[in-house]
């Protein structure tokens, strides 16, 4: 069984890598989305494969941290994709996650990535 919980955070970024023609070498922000993916199986008991505050509650720290900062810096965002902020949330988050198996970041209601801990 799959769950899933959604959070938003505010940032500002910039590509360093881009041609600096790229409109996102230029400084901009975005109100990213950001979708976490849990899978297990039901408890028989209480109904359920985890809590939502649970989820909520391991996120919750690394959400803060996000948002409303310069993305680039924050160690291991310097080049702040959202392949690159999918992966920084999928590490974080699976050490206190264990059911973690997907990691979704938008960055634009129509532009995204999905993130399922593939080796670097």
């Amino acid at each position: 069984m799959d769950l899933f919980k959604d959070f938003t955070f505010e940032a500002a970024h910039r590509l360093p890598n881009v041609p600096p023609e790229h409109k996102c070498a230029r400084l901009h922000g975005h109100s990213f989305r950001v979708r976490v993916w849990v899978s297990g199986e039901v408890d028989p008991q209480l109904g359920w494969v985890m809590d939502y505050a649970d989820i909520k509650a391991a996120c919750k720290p690394l959400i803060d941290e996000l948002d409303h900062y310069y993305l680039n810096e924050i160690p291991g965002l310097e080049n702040p994709t959202s392949e690159h902020i999918a992966g920084w949330i999928w590490y974080r988050l699976k050490l206190v996650l264990p059911l973690l198996s997907r990691v979704e970041v938008r960055e634009t209601c129509t532009a995204g990535c999905s993130f399922s801990g593939q080796n670097r």
